[in-house]
């Protein structure tokens, strides 16, 4: 699932197989037609451990709403889902936080949301969720990929973002993945 605001700099795919879930996300930030780094790191664990996120969008946007996913997770421990609508309440609400420019991906051993301002909280239907501009090429590869089921979900993921890599300008082969 891709936000419906596509968001250009990233791709970051959260794939759920083989009974573990992984997500990875590419290293590049980009400012324009520039690339401005090769080796950000996109995805975290978080809440202790207990969830991996990863983002698209603005940076500093993204590291805010990390923020303010951890406190949702510290007031609501273990309940991702119950953390995560409280966060896209509050995105969607808040004059300050309505201004904020990004997507999130957020598993934990149950569950995988896609999380926008828009107030969008999304359960995946098959286990992937992708974001950035690169996550369409990213979803339709772990799709083509997840046939293989001697693939596990660390494996789909970075080959996904491979691919993404090879079409999207704003990808880089620079791939970070947090699994559990």
């Amino acid at each position: 699932m891709t936000s419906s605001t596509t968001l250009h700099g990233t791709t970051v795919i959260c794939a759920r197989f083989g009974g573990k879930v992984a997500i990875a996300g590419d290293g590049q930030i980009t400012h324009g037609n520039t690339i401005l780094k090769t080796n950000a790191r996109k995805i975290r664990k978080i809440g202790g451990g207990v969830a991996i996120a990863g983002f698209a969008g603005a940076t500093a946007d993204a590291l805010a709403l990390f923020e303010r996913l951890e406190g949702k997770l510290e007031q609501y421990p273990k309940q991702i889902k119950r953390a995560a609508v409280e966060l896209a309440k509050d995105w969607r609400t808040d004059r300050y936080l309505r201004k904020l420019e990004a997507v999130m991906t957020i598993a934990d051993r149950e569950v995988d949301l896609l999380i926008s301002g828009n107030g969008d909280v999304v359960e995946s239907e098959d286990g992937l969720l992708a974001i950035g501009s690169g996550g369409p090429f990213a979803l339709a590869a772990a799709r083509a990929f997840r046939e293989n089921d001697k693939i596990d979900a660390a494996t789909l993921a970075r080959k996904s973002i491979a691919i993404a890599a090879g079409i999207c300008i704003y990808t880089n082969d620079q791939i970070l993945i947090e699994s559990m």
